[in-house]
C-alpha cells in the first residue's frame, strides 16, 4: 500500500497529480497538483468551494479541503506523467458527511462492526457515440440483435483493447470485453472485490473510458438511455459478504440457491428498500426511461421495473446466478459508483438487523408474465416517484446518514423541479393547436 506520494511519484516519474472527489450527482472534481507540492496536499488536503460543486453547501461556508487517499493513487496508463487519486473530503477538520465517499466508508465501518467485509463487482456498460452525441459513432452497428456481435468489437477494437490493456496492466483482473445488445454499446469487465476498491476503480474506470474515447475522436456515454428503441446502460452490480476469517457469510449449500440466512436477511433489505434506493442507483430523469423501458429492438430491455428476485433469470430486479452472491440489476450508468456502494450496504445491514424476509422467489420470466404476479411492488415510474419513496422512508434514511439524506433529496428535488419547468418540443407539437 502506497504510503508517500512524494516517493511514488519519485519512482514513476509523475509530474502531477490528480486529487478527484466526487460530488452528490456523480461528478468528478478534481485539482492538477505537481508533485513538488503533493507532500503538503497528502497532509492538508486540496482546497475546494463546496458549493461550486453538486453539494448542499454555501458561499458562506469555508473551504472544503479533499484529502488524497495514497492506497487509491493511479499511475495514468495513457499519460503516464499524471496520477489520479481519490480523496475525502473535510471542512474545518471534520469529515464532510454528505461527501459520497465518506458516506460509503461510514456503512463500511458499520459492516465492519459486524465482522463483516462487504465485496462487490460492477458491469458498467457505454456506448461509443459521435462527438456531439447524436448517433452510435459506428454507422455499420445495425444488427437487430447485436449482443456480442464479433464484427462490431472488433471494428471498436483499438478503443476496447487499449482500455482493456490499460485495466491489466493496473492489475484488476480485466477478464472479458463484449459488444452488449445495443447498438453501439460495450461491457468491460474486472474482479470484485473490498465495496471501497470497487467503487473507486468504477470511478476511475468511467474517467478512464470517457479519455480513450475522446483520444479515438469519439465519445463515451455511460446515460441510463440514451437512443429510445435500444437497451440502456445498466450498472449491475454483483454482491456477496465475507466474515473476518475470509469465510463467504452469504454461502450456504444447505439452503435454496446456496444463499445463507444472514445472505437472505441482507437481500429481504435490498427488496424492503429497493423503491427508495432507486432514486440513488436510479439518479436521473433518463433513468426511468430504462427500468420503465418498453421492448427494445432486440427483444428485452434487461432492466427491471418491478421488485422481485429469482434464481439464475435476468427478467427480475436480483439474480442469484450461485451460491453466496446475487446480482442487483436495478442500477443504471448514472448512478454515483460510492453512493451505489452505500445504499447496496446500508439497505442489507438493515435487512441483517431485523431479520427481513425477501419474499418468495418466482421462476417466471417477467417480461412475457410479469403481469401474472399482483402484489410485487413495482419500482418508481419517474424521479418524483423515487424521491417520494426515499422521503417517506426514514429508516433508509437514518441508516444512509441524515446529513446526507437530507442534502441529496434537496438538490435532485431542484434537478426534478428544473425538469418540469423545461419548455420541451414535445409541448408545442402536442399542445398548440389545442
Amino acid at each position: 500500500m502506497t504510503k508517500d506520494l512524494s516517493a511514488f511519484a519519485r519512482e514513476r516519474g509523475i509530474k502531477y497529480f490528480m486529487i478527484s472527489f466526487t460530488d452528490l450527482f456523480g461528478g468528478q472534481r478534481a485539482k492538477l497538483v505537481p508533485t513538488q507540492a503533493i507532500a503538503d496536499m497528502q497532509e492538508e488536503g486540496a482546497g475546494f468551494a463546496g458549493f461550486a460543486t453538486w453539494l448542499d453547501l454555501s458561499p458562506a461556508h469555508p473551504d472544503m479541503f479533499a484529502i488524497p487517499d495514497p492506497s487509491s493513487v493511479i499511475q495514468l496508463p495513457w499519460k503516464p506523467e499524471v496520477a489520479w487519486v481519490a480523496a475525502d473530503c473535510i471542512m474545518e477538520g471534520t469529515p464532510v458527511e454528505q461527501a459520497p465517499r465518506n458516506v460509503l466508508k461510514a456503512q463500511i465501518a458499520k459492516a465492519a462492526e459486524l465482522g463483516l467485509n462487504v465485496k462487490t463487482g460492477v458491469e458498467a456498460e457505454f456506448f461509443l457515440v459521435t462527438t456531439d452525441g447524436s448517433e452510435i459513432s459506428d454507422p455499420a452497428d445495425t444488427a437487430e440483435k447485436p449482443c456480442y456481435d464479433q464484427q462490431a468489437v472488433m471494428r471498436r477494437y483499438d478503443v476496447i483493447a487499449e482500455i482493456c490493456d490499460y485495466m491489466l496492466e493496473l492489475g484488476w483482473g480485466a477478464y472479458q470485453n463484449d459488444h452488449e445488445d445495443a447498438n453501439g454499446q460495450f461491457e468491460m469487465n474486472w474482479e470484485f472485490d473490498d465495496a471501497l476498491k470497487t467503487a473507486d476503480k468504477h470511478s476511475f474506470f468511467k474517467f478512464m473510458v470517457k479519455s480513450i474515447a475522446e483520444k479515438h475522436g469519439l465519445r463515451a456515454t455511460f446515460m441510463p438511455k440514451p437512443f429510445p428503441g435500444l437497451t440502456g446502460n445498466g450498472c449491475h452490480c454483483h454482491v456477496s459478504v465475507w466474515d473476518n476469517d475470509g469465510t463467504n457469510a452469504f454461502a450456504d449449500n444447505d439452503m435454496p440457491f446456496g444463499l445463507s440466512a444472514k445472505g437472505k436477511h441482507f437481500l429481504g433489505g435490498i427488496m424492503k428498500h429497493a423503491s427508495a434506493m432507486a432514486v440513488i442507483t436510479n439518479p436521473t430523469v433518463n433513468s426511468y426511461k430504462r427500468i420503465n423501458a418498453p421492448r427494445t429492438m432486440s427483444g428485452a430491455t434487461w432492466a427491471p421495473n418491478t421488485v422481485t428476485w429469482t434464481g439464475n433469470n435476468r427478467t427480475h430486479m436480483v439474480r442469484v446466478p450461485g451460491p453466496g452472491r446475487f446480482e442487483l440489476r436495478l442500477p443504471d450508468g448514472a448512478t454515483n459508483p460510492y453512493l451505489l456502494q452505500a445504499v447496496i450496504i446500508a439497505a442489507g445491514l438493515d435487512g441483517m438487523a431485523t431479520n427481513a424476509d425477501p419474499g418468495p422467489h418466482y421462476d417466471i420470466d417477467m417480461y412475457k408474465e410479469g403481469h401474472s404476479i399482483k402484489d410485487a411492488p413495482r419500482l418508481p415510474l419517474n424521479l418524483l416517484d423515487a424521491l417520494r419513496e426515499m422521503g417517506s422512508n426514514e429508516e433508509l434514511q437514518l441508516a444512509m446518514g441524515k446529513e446526507f439524506s437530507s442534502a441529496y433529496l434537496k438538490l435532485k428535488q431542484t434537478e426534478w423541479n428544473s425538469y418540469v419547468s423545461h419548455f420541451s418540443r414535445w409541448e408545442r407539437e402536442n399542445t398548440l393547436d389545442i
